[in-house]
């Protein structure tokens, strides 16, 4: 029966008589439904959302609170079996997300009898909205899976990635935050030069070692192409929007905390661009508060692109990161 895509044993490939529909992740364009054995594993795609407030980032930890290990609980109740999870984007503890992405290669057999009471067994959905349901009758309330979709041949939830967007919220009214805005937004309890603060970011845009502001990893890279840093704002509420093909450790939260440093006066518009030639983190880098910071989407290629774009990704890693 027709029920998604195998993982291909080679490269990753349309198969030849593949039929087509419309997944619900790709706006209506076309997505592969093919015909395979049901007994190989299906890889499918994960849409979700969550509030980091009472996670220790996203990366399973022993004896600690992550988003990866309350669904991988939830997908080892319902798969019999532990579910390995591939994401977009490791979020730091307290970091927030509205549109992270995940893949996760399951069993077709099992994915079968997750299916609503009711409705056909040649029902290439029925599995996956099953699954959709369970879910959310299984995971708590601060992290919900929107979509499961079969992923399209090639699709790899990291590396086939193109950029990923983040956005920054800082609370500069004298009042305070609203009360349903304290988890999500940045108290600063003062106001910030926004003008200061986007003239500043406009220093650090393009392909640089931010060496200076990620926490070092050894043996990775901390080479990236920043394509968007832009501040914006108020009286009450500064946004910090930021785009890039990938972020290193705490990249988006020291950027964000040396343009807090401009926007109050306590460093020069021209600093973080020194401090980035610099190539090297000092304490004049700031790491700026987790709670205002949210994954609020991430970006990949026509379905066509999609091994290409993973090839791509991993060479440059292995190249880079050793």
């Amino acid at each position: 029966m027709l029920v998604g895509h195998r993982i291909p044993s080679g490269a990753d490939a349309a198969p030849p008589h593949a039929v087509t529909a419309p997944a619900p992740w790709s706006g209506g364009r076309a997505a592969y439904v093919v015909p395979v054995d049901v007994s190989m594993p299906l890889r499918l795609r994960l849409d979700l959302s969550y509030d980091g407030t009472e996670f220790a980032g996203w990366a399973a930890q022993p004896g600690r609170r992550t988003v990866a290990g309350a669904i991988g609980d939830a997908l080892a109740v319902l798969f019999g079996t532990p579910v390995a999870l591939v994401v977009a984007g490791r979020t730091d503890a307290g970091v927030h997300a509205l549109g992270q992405v995940a893949h996760i290669d399951v069993d077709a057999d099992r994915l079968a009898t997750l299916a609503p009471r009711g409705r056909a067994a040649d029902d290439p959905s029925a599995g996956r909205d099953g699954l959709l349901r369970r879910l959310a009758g299984l995971l708590p309330a601060d992290v919900r899976v929107r979509a499961v979709a079969a992923a399209a041949p090639g699709f790899d939830a990291r590396f086939s990635a193109l950029r990923r967007h983040y956005r920054y919220r800082i609370g500069t009214a004298t009042w305070g935050l609203a009360p349903l805005d304290r988890t999500a937004i940045l108290d600063l309890h003062r106001r910030l030069d926004v003008e200061r603060m986007d003239r500043a970011a406009a220093g650090l845009l393009g392909l640089h070692d931010f060496a200076a502001y990620c926490r070092p990893r050894e043996g990775a890279t901390t080479v990236r192409d920043l394509q968007q840093l832009s501040v914006t704002g108020g009286a009450d509420e500064v946004t910090v929007e930021v785009t890039a093909d990938a972020f290193c450790h705490s990249m988006v939260r020291s950027l964000v905390g040396a343009l807090i440093g401009v926007g109050d006066g306590r460093l020069d518009i021209d600093e973080p661009a020194r401090l980035l030639a610099a190539g090297q983190r000092t304490a004049a880098v700031h790491t700026a508060p987790a709670r205002g910071l949210t994954l609020v989407g991430v970006d990949y290629p026509a379905d066509a692109g999609l091994a290409a774009r993973a090839e791509i990704t991993r060479a440059v890693r292995t190249r880079l990161d050793g």
